[in-house]
């Protein structure tokens, strides 16, 4: 049977039937995904997928959102198998709910593919391609999340394995799927939770509206602010929603970020801390907004943030063993 390095070539002849009016593909909301695979081609049944814009990804629709279609793009462990019920992590992009792209999290997800789990990462609607408010992007998480547990057993994963990560605004939406209710799509399975089992956020944006005995921002940045938002500053901001059923929660986050001060990630720890959450923030010295990234400074700081996010996984039993970071920069770089 192959395996997922095949299933590429099986989509592009799929969606080349597709075109040509000889197969048929469901609505990617309120189609029911079948109980199994397929068995021939190693592809998840009754589920929309389009052309990958990701090397060795697969991408499949979660939303259709009037005219646009949603897709997430995920990439499975090499020995995965049909029946699977491995653990799951779903990442946001950052970019300000204006813009960014899915890329951002594509090494993250291959090291944890090739550490056993399923890694997922998801395009959203942005302001600057879509003309969306960040409750849009946060609706469109909810959805994401959603369609990934309603789709565990044909994705092989755990449903009550699945972390959510991102940076800056993803990392909002990661944190928002963990402490905002309500804000769902009126044609989705609400019986189906859209809340992660774990959380790792990069340098995310967790205080949106003003804090009493904090410092604010001026009156009118929190009116920019707003109107990016779509809706009052506090619906939409983790801290104001923090109680203590968040999920086990790591932050990565530089101190000397400006963007999105390193103050913001202390104070939601600290809240989340004194509500009895298991919430740890790790701070690093000197580093600024985006200094995770994959390519950035030798990928110094993108080996220290996924070791430490390793490390998370095992005490969550995500994963096992030593941490394969350096040979995976190793492989991905030969050159060097």
């Amino acid at each position: 049977m192959p395996r997922h390095k095949d299933m590429n070539r099986y989509i592009a002849i799929h969606v080349l039937l597709l075109c040509l009016g000889m197969v048929a593909m469901p609505h990617p909301v309120k189609a029911q995904a079948q109980e199994g695979w397929d068995e021939e081609s190693f592809q998840p049944s009754a589920i929309r997928t389009i052309p990958p814009s990701i090397d060795g990804f697969t991408a499949m629709v979660y939303k259709q959102a009037g005219t646009v279609a949603c897709p997430l793009h995920a990439i499975w462990p090499e020995d995965h198998r049909p029946g699977d019920r491995r653990s799951a992590a779903v990442f946001f992009f950052g970019g300000g709910w204006k813009g960014g792209s899915p890329t951002q999290f594509e090494q993250q997800c291959r090291y944890l593919a090739s550490r056993g789990m399923v890694a997922i990462t998801v395009e959203y609607r942005v302001a600057s391609r879509h003309g969306v408010k960040a409750v849009d992007c946060v609706r469109d998480a909810k959805s994401a999340l959603r369609w990934v547990r309603s789709h565990a057993q044909p994705l092989g994963i755990d449903p009550e394995r699945i972390l959510a990560g991102g940076g800056s605004a993803g990392g909002h939406l990661a944190a928002s799927l963990g402490t905002l209710r309500g804000l769902d799509e009126s044609n989705e399975d609400s019986g189906v939770s859209s809340n992660p089992n774990a959380l790792a956020l990069f340098n995310p944006a967790l205080v949106l509206a003003p804090v009493k005995g904090q410092p604010s921002v001026s009156e009118e940045k929190q009116k920019s602010l707003a109107d990016r938002m779509g809706v009052p500053l506090e619906t939409l901001s983790p801290y104001h929603h923090l109680k203590a059923d968040l999920p086990p929660c790591i932050i990565f986050h530089g101190k000397a970020d400006t963007t999105v001060p390193f103050r913001t990630a202390a104070l939601f720890q600290s809240k989340a801390s004194a509500l009895g959450a298991t919430c740890r923030l790790v701070g690093y010295e000197g580093q600024a907004h985006g200094f995770f990234n994959y390519g950035r400074q030798g990928n110094r700081m993108f080996l220290e943030t996924v070791r430490e996010l390793d490390l998370f996984l095992q005490s969550l039993g995500y994963i096992e063993g030593k941490d394969t970071v350096e040979a995976f920069l190793a492989a991905a770089n030969p050159s060097h």
